[in-house]
């Protein structure tokens, strides 16, 4: 059963809960201004430092950007997102602290702030609960479970190696509408970490392990977005340490504010398809990898959702799904596996 739990008084005190270091040593912490386009070095989406200090941040192309890119790259159908010297594949990155996918995903959705009081308009709280309370067991998920940990850096088959990640019935957790105040207005990512943190709290998740396997989303209410938004990217996800163990976690704006920009009538799926399209991309990949960027990346560092955003034909191209509580429009998820271990964008495993 599904637990919709609300928030009432105040909140414990977290200090020293968050720590600044960031869970990947990648490359040097480099901050994106905010009125500055986003630098594409090799792939379109994928890994960003967003604020000085932070882990980085995956993150989730518009589809005009997406245009763009391929448009520039012509010889990188869509689907494939790489740089002529780029793998196709994903292959494992050897995980953070041992982990590097879900073995058992369970997500939480935050609504974050006081702002989402009577003030939902295209209905995205509910859209979302169901599409999480659905999607669990779905065959459209279900190319994640090819993915491991427990192996070798540099995996590209798991076979029956490893552990593998996970598509279980019951992923959707709980819902917690954290109302008791306001969200910031335009929150920076140490200001969503908090939340996730405190999320953790709340639904009783304290130690590393129980957060091994677990990504909280924290959902902003409409008109209140992180810088960037739109413009830059969709949504993104990342993780932060905590003395609750590494705390994985998603931010998600309010999508139709975005239009067209994040999926309004993509592919003719209608206004409110980037809602599930952008929700189930960040899920997808944040069972994949886990704690960027030590989970399932290609070499260009595109995750399984980035190489398959945006499609609007041909094959792995967006469309609706069913699942056994309805239907709901989604993009394909890079298979490694696919097209006799060729590779390819896929709606189904």
């Amino acid at each position: 059963m599904i637990r919709r739990e609300h928030a009432s008084g105040c909140f414990f005190a977290l200090l020293g809960l968050l720590a600044v270091s960031p869970l990947s040593h990648a490359q040097e912490p480099k901050q994106q201004q905010s009125n500055q386009p986003m630098v594409y070095e090799g792939t379109v989406g994928g890994l960003r430092y967003l604020e000085e200090g932070q882990p980085p941040a995956m993150i989730h192309a518009t589809v005009d950007d997406m245009k763009r890119f391929r448009e520039a790259n012509p010889d990188a159908k869509p689907g494939a997102v790489h740089s002529a010297n780029t793998s196709n594949d994903l292959y494992y990155h050897g995980g953070v602290g041992g982990i590097g996918v879900e073995t058992a995903p369970k997500v939480y959705l935050v609504l974050w702030g006081s702002q989402w009081t009577n003030n939902d308009p295209s209905g995205e709280a509910g859209i979302l609960e169901k599409f999480y309370s659905g999607v669990g067991g779905s065959s459209w998920l279900n190319s994640v479970t090819q993915y491991c940990q427990g192996v070798a850096s540099g995996t590209v088959t798991c076979g029956t190696s490893g552990t593998h990640a996970g598509n279980q019935t019951g992923i959707f957790a709980a819902v917690w509408a954290d109302n008791a105040a306001s969200a910031p207005s335009k929150p920076r990512q140490s200001q969503l970490a908090a939340e996730a943190v405190r999320a953790a709290q709340h639904f009783g998740n304290t130690s590393a392990a129980s957060n091994a396997t677990v990504q909280y989303v924290i959902a902003t209410a409409t008109r209140n977005s992180s810088s960037g938004f739109k413009t830059q990217y969709c949504a993104w996800h990342s993780s932060t340490t905590s003395s609750y163990g590494n705390i994985a976690y998603t931010n998600l704006p309010y999508i139709t504010d975005a239009g067209a920009s994040c999926g309004a009538n993509f592919n003719g799926l209608g206004p409110d398809a980037g809602i599930t399209i952008v929700g189930g991309h960040e899920m997808g990949e944040t069972i994949t990898d886990q704690f960027p960027n030590g989970g399932w990346l290609d070499s260009g560092g595109a995750e399984n959702g980035d190489k398959c955003a945006w499609i609007s034909s041909g094959q792995g191209a967006s469309a609706d799904v069913t699942f056994t509580n309805g239907s709901y429009p989604v993009q394909s998820l890079w298979s490694n596996a696919f097209n006799s271990g060729s590779g390819g964008c896929v709606l189904s495993y």
